[in-house]
């Protein structure tokens, strides 16, 4: 029996001032799979996650979050939703109680709820400790934990994260790309990781490779190798994106 799935994506086409951010993108994703959505900049990762999280308007295509129309049904369908954006949106002169209890707050949780939920993923991250330091006192790692436990409060169906390792130390990258492949076989919950940083792809990952605003495969790390002729993901990469299929 197959997961549910988590979010639909259908036709999708975007442009600014007449030129396609994006053409004609569909996939899906299904409770429990971490799909790492690989591509180098400018490819329309961030004109993707600001359709998907509503910060532009979707003109061409559906978007789907939980079944739920993210058009017509918009509260319902972010609702779903956890986010951790390439940039740190966290108040740098609060505390990380006082961040994670307002974004509790926005989320109409009960203090006793929020308190709980707070300490829950403080754990999961081993960040107890510094709960009441300010965020500016965090390192770039701590700071990204404290972003992905505010994400997970509301307990989302599907978790987005922005390329949130860009500019972390390598101990730091490898905890959260740990961490966040955990959640997603733990919790059955599920991933859109933009990235593209090929060592962050575990191989039960399953991989979207956008390019110039069109995907040029998707499927397993096995089936878009078999697709390229490739010997690693990091060939099937630079054959699609560089080579004579990009």
């Amino acid at each position: 029996m197959k997961a549910p799935i988590a979010l639909l994506v259908k036709n999708l086409s975007f442009s600014y001032s007449g030129k396609k951010a994006l053409d004609d993108v569909s996939f899906k994703i299904q409770q429990g799979e971490c799909t790492i959505l690989l591509g180098p900049n400018g490819a329309g990762k961030s004109t993707l996650f600001s359709l998907i999280t509503r910060l532009y308007d979707t003109r061409s295509g559906r978007i789907e979050l939980c079944g739920f129309d993210i058009k017509r049904q918009t509260r319902k369908a972010l609702a779903k939703l956890g986010v951790v954006f390439q940039q740190t949106t966290l108040d740098m002169d609060l505390t990380v109680m006082q961040n994670l209890r307002y974004h509790a707050s926005l989320h109409g949780m009960s203090r006793k709820q929020a308190t709980q939920r707070i300490q829950e993923e403080l754990e999961r991250l081993d960040m107890v400790d510094r709960r009441f330091e300010q965020i500016r006192e965090l390192n770039g790692g701590h700071r990204r934990r404290v972003e992905i436990a505010r994400a997970l409060l509301h307990k989302p169906s599907l978790l987005l994260l922005d390329e949130p390792t860009v500019g972390l130390d390598v101990p730091s990258r490898h905890d959260i790309v740990e961490h966040v492949h955990r959640l997603a076989v733990e919790q059955q919950m599920a991933v859109l990781w933009a990235s593209h940083l090929i060592d962050e792809i575990y191989p039960q990952d399953r991989l979207i490779v956008l390019h110039k605003g069109r995907i040029k495969a998707q499927g397993t790390v096995d089936e878009v190798q078999a697709l390229t002729h490739a010997a690693t993901i990091k060939e099937a990469f630079y054959k699609l994106t560089q080579g004579e299929q990009a």
